[in-house]
């Protein structure tokens, strides 16, 4: 017959029992280690995602006596589904913003945000297509930027007519660094990220890999990349893969997140 040893921890040891809460959206709490204080947004098996005043996020793991309210400690639970409950729709677009239900797209601004080639474009429009609906924001793609301040020109950006700009590889010296400082219209902004090419801006963890391979200096990027990979030299391909494993702003890295909003600002800000 199994033995069990009794409990000789004497009661004053012994941790008081503190109430259990169900994490539901809304409620606000600090985590006391890092001293995180936000709204519960989300809470999923083992982790509950806190937004601050900023609208920062922080995922922290449900653990016993791991949180205070109103500044008593509590252990968060994973809320019970109600049994009538209809699915709650995402209070969140991809991008972290907050989702409107029901909105429709505005029509087009005359402004436009303009990024370097169809991958970039369909990366800003999986994650912050929802948000530029709703601005009314298009985004166009130009095959390169060598003739950028031709194509700025053109376009004629004005007070009710912004233009944005995201270019790939923007870091001092480089040709696009150059490219981008000839444009110089109040209404037009160039911004970039330091990555040679979008790919790049994935997180590698997203994709399953631990880093983006060095690809020598001369040859193809991209095919590079597949190659250093084992994967098909197939670069259409390999791209729908890398896509398809975006689901939110959270797949990206912060270099390009602070450069796509920053131009949306820019082309839906007042006259």
């Amino acid at each position: 017959m199994r033995q069990y040893s009794p409990d000789l921890t004497p009661p004053w040891k012994k941790p008081k029992p503190v109430p259990e809460v169900p994490a539901e959206p809304g409620l606000v709490v600090e985590e006391p280690g890092t001293g995180f204080c936000g709204a519960v947004i989300r809470c999923e098996a083992g982790t509950v995602t806190l937004e601050d005043r900023f609208g920062k996020h922080r995922v922290f793991p449900l653990e016993p006596r791991g949180f205070l309210l109103e500044g008593r400690v509590v252990t968060l639970t994973r809320p019970a589904p109600s049994p009538n409950a209809t699915p709650l729709r995402p209070t969140r677009t991809a991008s972290g913003s907050v989702a409107v239900p029901g909105a429709r797209a505005r029509v087009a601004r005359a402004g436009r945000i303009y990024v370097e080639g169809r991958h970039d474009a369909e990366l800003v429009e999986r994650v912050w297509g929802d948000d530029l609906r709703i601005e009314g924001v298009v985004v166009e793609y130009l095959e390169g930027i060598d003739d950028l301040p031709a194509i700025v020109t053109e376009f004629s950006p004005g007070p009710d007519a912004r233009l944005g700009v995201l270019v790939d590889h923007l870091v001092p010296g480089s040709k696009e660094s150059r490219i981008a400082a000839s444009v110089t219209s109040d209404h037009a902004l160039v911004l970039g990220h330091p990555y040679i090419d979008i790919w790049e801006a994935v997180k590698p963890s997203s994709v399953g890999i631990q880093s983006w391979p060095r690809v020598p200096h001369g040859q193809d990027w991209k095919t590079g990349v597949c190659r250093a990979l084992g994967w098909p030299e197939n670069t259409g391909a390999a791209w729908q893969h890398i896509l398809s494993r975006v689901h939110s702003y959270k797949d990206l890295q912060p270099e390009l997140l602070g450069r796509v909003e920053e131009l949306i600002d820019f082309v839906t800000a007042p006259h």
